[in-house]
């Protein structure tokens, strides 16, 4: 659940602070950040979350609908289609989904150009901005995204910069857009507090890369001090590139070859918090060998198994497990295989929940 997982979140947030976000909030974070990575699984974690817990498919729809102005139509009509997925498998399978409040219609006299300009100057800091550079671009931001869009009132203002920081703050080289929002956070009405939880929920939702980066955002802009994740040590072993079977991990990994891909041996660095789906290894072994960090190893119906630098483990064939980091550490394992036979094959299964995962120490 997404209030176990805050509280079980890397970054660490005086305990005061960590509930200032409703389950309704905390859900609107991990939609948005997950929509604008990009990662279906994750929003679909999230609809679930939020649909849980007093969310509802009219609010999904206008923060998805919402973003199209920040992350793109195409991340936004991918996510749109999630939803509706997500709207179906509950319908199906009898959860209760709340349809909610459509926005109020605009009066026939509605002047989006002059209220955009009147909600863009206010989220501003109530001095006029005039981007003179791009006169099209201006008039685009102000009738449009802060007129049209932000006169939709089935989302608050503060929601709506609640979706828009976290969504920035999955987008890496926009940290200029990410400062100015949450300075536009605070003039919208989302409290100082609030923003200090926001850097939590995306670690324990989304990523530590992008919690990172929004509780440097936050630390900038409200003078606060919000740890960061922390970073992977420095080493011997390679961090490698961004692990092309992330579809199949909650979290970020990376993988590195050593040596001759041909030889099999990789070294797998996990962010913290980062695991792998439940798995099994058909007609092979599979061998873990921690080489930094903490982190953890469990089999289908057994206790789970502390990692550390040394710790060795072969897994046999046909057996369902998991390995990940440890809450609050990094983690690398080199990994091979042995004892193959023809026809060998990985069989990807159930994503490890929130709710196994936060048992562990």
């Amino acid at each position: 659940m997404l209030s176990a997982a805050l509280l079980a979140a890397s970054l660490h947030i005086n305990a005061q602070n960590r509930m200032m976000l409703t389950d309704k909030q905390q859900a609107l974070v991990a939609i948005a950040a997950n929509e604008a990575k990009g990662n279906m699984e994750g929003l679909k974690q999230a609809l679930n979350e939020g649909f849980n817990h007093s969310l509802t498919i009219s609010e999904a729809k206008e923060a998805l609908s919402h973003l199209y102005a920040y992350t793109g139509f195409p991340r936004s009509l991918n996510a749109l289609g999630q939803l509706q997925q997500v709207i179906k498998e509950r319908k199906d399978a009898g959860l209760p989904t709340a349809e909610g409040r459509e926005a109020d219609p605009l009066p026939k006299d509605y002047d989006a150009l002059k209220q955009g300009t009147e909600v863009q100057t206010r989220l501003v800091g109530g001095q006029p901005f005039n981007y003179e550079f791009a006169p099209q671009t201006d008039y685009y931001l102000k009738a449009h995204l802060f007129g049209d869009i932000f006169a939709r009132n089935n989302l608050t203002f503060a929601e709506r910069e609640i979706v828009t920081v976290s969504a920035i703050s999955a987008l890496p080289g926009c940290e200029p857009q990410l400062r100015a929002h949450v300075s536009g956070a605070l003039n919208m009405g989302v409290s100082k507090d609030e923003l200090t939880c926001i850097p939590a929920v995306l670690a324990a939702t989304v990523g530590a890369d992008e919690a990172a980066r929004c509780a440097k955002a936050v630390n900038d802009i409200c003078a606060t001090s919000i740890q960061q994740p922390t970073d992977l040590p420095v080493g011997v072993w390679p961090k490698g590139e961004l692990n092309p079977y992330g579809q199949y991990f909650s979290g970020n990994s990376y993988l590195a070859a050593m040596g001759d891909d041909r030889l099999g041996l990789f070294n797998v660095t996990f962010e913290p918090r980062c695991r792998n789906n439940w798995h099994v290894h058909h007609k092979a072994v599979q061998v873990l060998i921690c080489v930094s960090g903490r982190g953890w190893y469990q089999e289908w119906g057994k206790e789970a198994v502390p990692m550390t630098p040394g710790t060795v483990i072969a897994i046999p064939a046909e057996v369902k497990h998991w390995h990940g980091a440890a809450k609050d550490s990094w983690f690398q394992h080199l990994t091979y295989h042995t004892q193959m036979q023809a026809g060998s094959s990985n069989e990807w299964l159930e994503a490890v929940t929130d709710e196994v995962y936060d048992q562990l120490p």
